[in-house]
């Protein structure tokens, strides 16, 4: 399956540091510290924007709906159910583990 992920992102050599080092963090607090640094607002913002859609795509939401409560475009909620349902299978790995601990 790793393989097939590390197809998906892209043709060129991928650095593996950044995933082991998101791998090492040890709570919501350092997560958000560490991705402040990293990430400009804009790149935060637009990340949280698509997971927020992702999650209420999952729960059944239209995208008339989604656009309103969310202010994603209609491109952005359909890159995001695009990936939902033909993806490497990240939304969906973390989404149903959300689910099952009550988040």
């Amino acid at each position: 399956m790793a393989n097939a992920q590390t197809a998906r992102i892209s043709q060129k050599e991928k650095s593996d540091g950044l995933y082991k080092a998101i791998l090492l963090l040890k709570d919501e607090d350092e997560c958000c510290r560490f991705f402040e640094d990293l990430c400009t607002i804009a790149e935060l913002r637009s990340m949280e924007q698509r997971f927020d859609v992702a999650k209420l795509l999952r729960e059944g939401m239209v995208y008339t709906d989604i656009l309103e409560r969310t202010g994603a475009s209609s491109a952005t909620i359909s890159r995001v159910n695009r990936a939902l349902a033909n993806g490497a299978g990240g939304y969906k790995t973390i989404l149903e583990r959300m689910e099952g601990s009550g988040e």
